[in-house]
């Protein structure tokens, strides 16, 4: 129970790092360097955790000796996930950027905990967990405003040839729930699931870096936005350490599906937050009882899950 409210609480925090991300990319201007400097502050703040907890600044990579490939690509998979949210939101707008990661994760979440794949803990397939899921996805729906008549009628204004890039947006979704179930076999491969963030912020941070250099990102300075620049602009990456760190621990401990629902309820109910409230200088946005009941629904469905 300790564990699902940890995963509950890791996903509340999961809004605020895309808002602190957001302010960034206001003032350095290209999206590519603001993610790469939140890597670059997580990287650095998981050298100093790792230091403190296991006495020196550099992961056990010794103790992966022998191990498949892919127990590195923990990194890489969060790349696409943030590269594939700035390709995705221009083409199919801010709604549908949340869902189709979210109906991602939560299938491959189902099929990890199935086959036991990359190592995570098996669960068998039960109808109750199928329905716990499909009560996630529609709460979710709910939640995030999509059965709204202005959401319908933009989703209906579409051509059919959007369907590739929500289908890539589901594609999204997998490598994210694929990352939770690979940085959790890290962790326990290393012994820490702090190493384990280590490594894949690590890896994420290369990749960006060599992003920057294909696409030749000019550094502009900090001060686009064109006003003071507010000090937690700076904390995405700690942030993104915590949720990476999270997902590391609670893998091997209640499975890759429980931890994807427990997290995706966090962030929905941070989220509601942060409209209501205006918080972090998002515009306050007024919420509707419908998104109230999707959160119902969603917390159902992670209990139908967890049984």
């Amino acid at each position: 129970m300790l564990a699902v409210l940890f995963g509950v609480v890791a996903g509340a925090i999961m809004p605020f790092q895309t808002s602190v991300n957001n302010r960034l990319r206001q003032s350095v201007g290209a999206p590519l360097l603001a993610s790469f400097i939140s890597f670059l502050v997580g990287t650095f703040s998981l050298l100093v955790a790792t230091w403190i907890t296991s006495g020196h600044p550099y992961p056990a990579l010794g103790n992966a000796t022998g191990q498949p490939w892919w127990i590195f690509t923990g990194g890489m998979l969060g790349v696409v996930l943030l590269t594939g949210n700035i390709l995705l939101f221009p083409r199919v707008g801010s709604v549908q950027t949340v869902i189709l990661p979210i109906s991602g994760q939560i299938i491959m979440g189902l099929i990890i905990d199935t086959t036991g794949l990359a190592h995570s803990p098996q669960t068998p397939l039960t109808l109750v967990r199928v329905l716990g899921a499909a009560a996630v996805l529609v709460g979710s729906l709910a939640a995030v405003g999509v059965f709204s008549k202005k959401n319908i009628g933009q989703t209906q204004s579409q051509g059919a040839s959007i369907w590739l890039w929500r289908l890539f947006g589901v594609v999204m979704g997998m490598c994210q729930a694929t990352q939770v179930a690979v940085n959790g076999y890290l962790g326990t491969v290393l012994g820490s699931p702090v190493e384990s963030a280590l490594v894949s912020f690590a890896v994420g941070t290369t990749a960006l870096f060599i992003l920057l250099l294909v696409t030749r990102t000019k550094w502009r300075g900090i001060n686009g936005a064109g006003q003071k620049n507010p000090w937690w602009m700076w904390i995405g990456g700690v942030i993104g350490a915590t949720v990476i760190f999270s997902t590391a621990y609670l893998g091997p401990i209640i499975g890759t599906g429980v931890t994807v629902v427990v997290m995706l309820l966090g962030m929905m109910l941070a989220s509601l937050m942060i409209d209501a409230f205006g918080i972090l200088g998002s515009p306050r946005r007024r919420i509707h009882i419908a998104q109230l009941l999707g959160l119902v629904v969603i917390i159902l469905g992670v209990t139908m899950i967890r049984i």
